[in-house]
């Protein structure tokens, strides 16, 4: 059976992770013939180093370029990006996606969900999200009332924890004595304007107390880093007084460094004032890193931050293990509207400045509590989301297809011989 992966697998990016264990998942499946078409993910920066899988997604990519040369037709296509660029690429085909981190989709986006033959998300909000939003209209043709809506089959499969044999040692070597860190893409979605601004306002006359801006705007060159430096000098240098610190970490780490980083004895806590994920890459792994973690109470990341604990009835509920920082759902402002995408009337999360600077207290001072919460949190994650148990659920998700075409192939091939 041939099967098409198209999608981002050499950005450095969280579709490009999400490509990438597409790619693995289907290589643990016995007779599939694997194709890859990869795709740009923005000025987003590319995977580099040297591998046996960056081997290995590179022959898939020239057996695809060397196969589309000769006219080849394939069985089933797995497209992971966002929805609106789905398209029919075979008889069989699978959507894969993070979904959205607001509180609808755009239109287009149900239009080709119902293109597809399934969909697979990667969170609970996601998905709720995607088949929560509905549309009423009007036919032009007949004048009836129509209604658009997701009708297809959707799925959950998260992310896998990852393990490595061995870390390098970032040697830090941090001045200050207890150091927050938050890893995001500079820009709307991700707050981290109020991250940064709230932090220094909280510990302004404590010199022991830094900020770990681990960041970039479109890339990893010299002058993305130069506008980073200006943006973040604009607003930090106000604070003529401050005493507490702020180190920005710019360019690009290996996926070994990032769990470096996470893990090294300087960094105490992840922080994240995001508006809305649709899973959260970096929080997933800070919290099986063993990081105590500060995020915004909403949306994908609470698939993994919430561990089901029983109580004494010895009944099982969803409880937080990290420090929940409240908010407000509001409508995203006009430079977060992306035509297509992001809905002009959807709403995402506001955190609280109140609450996050109360959290952030709470952490520096009760810092024990947090990290014991933390440590029982990646154990759970380590056991629920490992690598084995998410590919068998990607392999069962689309084991109706792959079984399905696998079969009348077979069948072809009987007629063929007699």
């Amino acid at each position: 059976m041939k099967v098409l992966v198209r999608g981002p697998a050499l950005t450095r990016t969280g579709y490009g992770e999400h490509c990438r264990f597409v790619l693995r998942c289907l290589k643990q499946c016995e007779d599939l013939d694997i194709y890859l078409l990869p795709v740009n993910w923005g000025q987003s920066s590319w995977v580099w180093e040297n591998s046996e899988e960056r081997e290995w997604i590179d022959e898939l990519v020239k057996k695809c370029a060397i196969y589309n040369q000769q006219g080849g037709q394939y069985d089933l296509s797995i497209q992971v990006t966002i929805p609106n660029e789905w398209q029919r690429m075979a008889p069989i085909n699978i959507g894969v996606t993070a979904g959205i981190e607001t509180t609808k989709v755009a239109p287009v986006w149900l239009q080709k969900c119902n293109e597809m033959d399934k969909i697979i998300t990667i969170s609970e909000h996601s998905k709720q999200v995607l088949l929560n939003t509905v549309f009423e209209g009007m036919d032009r043709n007949t004048g009836q009332a129509v209604t658009l809506k997701c009708n297809k089959e959707t799925d959950i499969i998260h992310y896998p924890v990852k393990t490595f044999d061995k870390l390098p040692d970032l040697d830090l070597d941090l001045p200050t004595k207890f150091n927050f860190l938050t890893v995001a893409q500079w820009g709307p979605r991700k707050n981290i304007h109020a991250t940064i601004q709230w932090f220094i306002e909280e510990f302004i006359d404590n010199p022991d107390v830094g900020l770990v801006v681990k960041t970039f705007l479109k890339g990893g060159c010299l002058m993305d880093r130069e506008a980073i430096e200006k943006e973040l000098s604009s607003f930090v240098n106000k604070y003529e007084n401050r005493q507490c610190k702020i180190y920005l970490m710019h360019g690009d780490l290996t996926e070994e460094e990032m769990h470096s980083l996470y893990s090294d004895k300087s960094i105490h806590a992840l922080v994240s004032l995001t508006h809305g994920e649709g899973f959260g890459l970096p929080l997933f792994e800070a919290a099986y890193s063993g990081l105590p973690v500060l995020a915004t109470d909403w949306s994908g990341h609470v698939d993994f931050l919430y561990k089901p604990t029983k109580n004494k009835k010895g009944k099982e509920k969803l409880k937080p293990h990290f420090a929940r920082i409240d908010f407000d759902l509001n409508k995203v402002p006009d430079s977060a509207v992306w035509d297509g995408v992001i809905q002009k009337d959807a709403l995402w999360a506001y955190p609280q400045q109140g609450s996050y600077k109360m959290k952030l207290r709470e952490v520096y001072k009760d810092y024990s509590r947090f990290k014991s919460q933390a440590k029982k949190l990646k154990k759970w994650i380590l056991a629920e989301f490992e690598e084995k148990k998410q590919y068998e659920k990607f392999k069962n998700s689309i084991s109706e297809f792959t079984y399905t075409a696998v079969a009348d192939q077979d069948i072809d091939e009987l007629f063929a011989q007699l």
